[in-house]
């Protein structure tokens, strides 16, 4: 059995906790933003976030895991089948955002905006550039060993004459 999680709980008991999450990840399926407090919102994101990779698996046993934690049929429909999809297949990771939007008028409790993240994962500028610049030398290499095949035996003589150069000192 594991720990259980130290500190305050959501609402009282684990099992309640549990029950909030399922419910927010439900909700965020089902209307791909929700705003709920802070608190909440940084416990639901690794929650969901674990609930989508094995969303992006697709297959029976990783359906019937995530059915276990949703209890809604139609939240489960619609991540395997519409959300997981439109998931870019190269993220892995990162698949919510958190967006902080004030505090709560009755309370002033900080509240967050959770959003399910659907845009392509676009590199930046820094990583293009490397990645040309790889591109330009791996070209390079290419062309290189017809013409270091006639090099090479005179940079073995250069070497040898070095260390001979070295045991003498």
């Amino acid at each position: 059995m594991p720990t259980p999680k130290k500190g305050a709980r959501l609402g009282g008991s684990p099992a309640h906790q549990k029950l909030i999450l399922a419910n927010l990840a439900t909700q965020l399926i089902e209307h791909r933003a929700i705003t709920t407090t802070e608190a909440k919102a940084k416990l639901l994101q690794p929650y969901f976030e674990k609930l989508v990779t094995k969303a992006k698996r697709g297959d029976m046993h990783a359906r019937r895991t995530v059915a276990k934690k949703i209890t809604s049929k139609e939240a489960v429909y619609l991540l395997f089948d519409e959300i997981a999809p439109a998931i870019d297949s190269e993220r892995q990771g990162g698949y919510t955002r958190l967006i902080r939007v004030g505090n709560r008028k009755g309370d002033n409790a900080p509240l967050m905006r959770v959003e399910i993240v659907l845009e392509k994962l676009e590199k930046k500028a820094v990583v293009k550039a490397a990645e040309t610049t790889a591109a330009k030398a791996a070209e390079k290499v290419e062309e290189a060993p017809v013409e270091e095949a006639a090099e090479a035996p005179v940079e073995e003589a250069a070497v040898e004459e070095t260390a001979e150069a070295e045991k003498a000192e």
